[in-house]
């Protein structure tokens, strides 16, 4: 069974309709990339897996006993976030909370699994700095990590290398696709870097527009729906 599966999914906010009739599914070990021009609905979309948006129709259903509140989830960055007054180790372990219910503490499990995240994302020796004084690279490792301590299963990743520099962005990919491949976890992740994303081996596409499209990479690209064509950038090769 698949661990996430949109069934004719009509999504929007404020009472405006932005996409109808979405259909698509990740199974355990998918690595699906969603694109699309701006205002085609990507965030409203993982806004309404998460249950942080109704939807207008249709519905998501959940399998593999995964919960929503065992999706790891890494959004856009604002100001506010990024100004953030917690060290390192402190914004990693919060990815608990959802899992904590009143409980008032962390478990010995917690904090060791904390750990072993923040040495996967390569950020061990930043766990006492503030994070407020890191650069934007080294954050979203932080709240990769964070989103990690909320999941075993699936991670949905809203526009991971926003505002990073091309040697950030390319590192963070790797990071993504490593966790992937060698941990066996799930990726949904919007990206606009379509030039780079659509390089780091995705198995599926979702593509949002008028015509929404939902396949292997492989298929999209026997498509002819080339998204370098789509968004301005130049094909090479």
């Amino acid at each position: 069974m698949a661990l996430l599966t949109a069934c004719d999914l009509s999504i929007g906010y404020d009472g405006k309709t932005v996409l109808k009739n979405v259909n698509f599914h990740a199974d355990a070990g998918d690595y699906l990339l969603i694109v699309g021009e701006n205002g085609s609905g990507k965030s409203t979309l993982i806004k309404t897996v998460l249950g942080l948006n109704p939807p207008v129709s249709g519905k998501v259903i959940f399998g593999d006993g995964l919960l929503r509140s065992q999706i790891g989830y890494l959004p856009q960055q604002t100001a506010v976030q990024k100004d953030f007054p917690a060290s390192v180790r402190e914004v990693v372990m919060s990815g608990f909370c959802g899992a904590m219910g009143l409980r008032p503490f962390y478990s010995k499990k917690e904090k060791e699994e904390a750990l072993e995240n923040i040495e996967k994302l390569g950020i061990s020796n930043l766990s006492k700095r503030c994070y407020r004084e890191l650069s934007g690279g080294q954050q979203q490792r932080v709240l990769l990590a964070r989103a990690l301590c909320a999941t075993k299963k699936l991670l949905l990743l809203d526009e991971p290398v926003s505002g990073l520099d091309p040697k950030a962005a390319f590192e963070m990919y790797s990071i993504i696709s490593r966790l992937n491949k060698e941990s066996g976890i799930t990726v949904i992740m919007i990206s606009h870097d379509i030039n780079s994303s659509a390089k780091d081996s995705p198995t599926h596409v979702l593509e949002l527009g008028k015509e929404c499209f939902f396949g292997t990479k492989e298929e999209y690209d026997r498509s002819g729906r080339s998204v370098f064509k789509m968004y301005g950038g130049e094909e090479n090769g």
